[in-house]
């Protein structure tokens, strides 16, 4: 198979219509589906039902779907890192949600620095998913927070694990208390649980308020809408009008660093030794 024609099927099977996949690749519909057609007849079997009602995916069609979004993206990534390690001054990109892993950042970045031969490290901040800016290529290593964040297919080394708080509203009763549970916090009424998006970026099911970054989150809670459990390390230079309460029983998070397996960057294995020795 071709990239171009893995492009082509892959955006008429998200789309499930010829029409708007023309569109999206900017091409007319009777190419895209002689060359779909061309690679179906190729393959020996159906990737897709049309009937002048709709398109569906066969089995065999949600398989190769699977395929190609994973090899369109690595071929993506190879490009984004082939480019990078071209240019006259080769820069390392680091992914951080935004808020998060201050203290370990700074000492990270000044001690890195630090090193003969240090890259520059460019800043990543995002609001989630370092997963995916891995995969795709936007980003060489990440800073993760197990288990919220996905590690799967990465290396990983662990460099500290801490406790969570809740954070109340300063005059919430709950927030002058040194110690609370998890079912202390998830059964407020007035206050439920914030949502985060999942990796499709939409919200799972609830009554919570939807956030993306930890400033709307703080926002919100300040304004007694919602609350949230989150790492220790998340609190730190908390606004006056909030308060974190450890919850004692709520599980570990552990922060690591992360990058892709096949990474063969000078720079990549500098940062995560600097890393693992702070």
């Amino acid at each position: 198979m071709e990239i171009r024609e893995l492009r082509y099927f892959v955006a008429v099977a998200e789309e499930l219509h010829f029409g708007k996949a023309a569109q999206r690749l900017g091409m007319a519909q009777p190419p895209l589906s002689r060359a779909i057609t061309q690679l179906e007849r190729r393959l020996g079997i159906a990737l897709l039902e049309r009937t002048s009602r709709k398109v569906t995916l066969t089995a065999a069609g949600g398989v190769l779907l699977a395929e190609g979004r994973a090899i369109l993206s690595a071929v993506t990534a190879a490009e984004r890192r082939t480019r990078r390690a071209a240019t006259a001054h080769p820069s390392l990109v680091l992914a951080v949600k935004s808020g998060t892993a201050g203290e370990l950042l700074t000492k990270l970045l000044d001690a890195y620095a630090a090193e003969p031969g240090a890259a520059t490290v460019e800043l990543l901040l995002c609001e989630a998913h370092q997963h995916q800016l891995l995969q795709d290529g936007q980003a060489d290593v990440a800073l993760l927070h197990l288990p919220f964040d996905s590690a799967a297919g990465l290396d990983t080394e662990i460099l500290y694990t801490e406790g969570q708080v809740a954070i109340l509203p300063a005059s919430h009763p709950l927030a002058s208390r040194s110690q609370i549970r998890m079912a202390d916090v998830t059964t407020l009424p007035e206050l439920p649980m914030a949502r985060w998006p999942g990796p499709s970026g939409s919200y799972p099911e609830g009554p919570g308020a939807e956030v993306r970054n930890l400033t709307q989150l703080f926002q919100l809670i300040a304004l007694g809408r919602t609350t949230v459990v989150i790492p220790e390390s998340a609190s730190a230079d908390l606004r006056r009008d909030l308060a974190a309460v450890p919850v004692l029983d709520a599980p570990p998070v552990a922060t690591a660093i992360a990058w892709p397996p096949h990474s063969r960057l000078r720079a990549v294995a500098d940062l995560v030794r600097v890393a693992t020795r702070l």
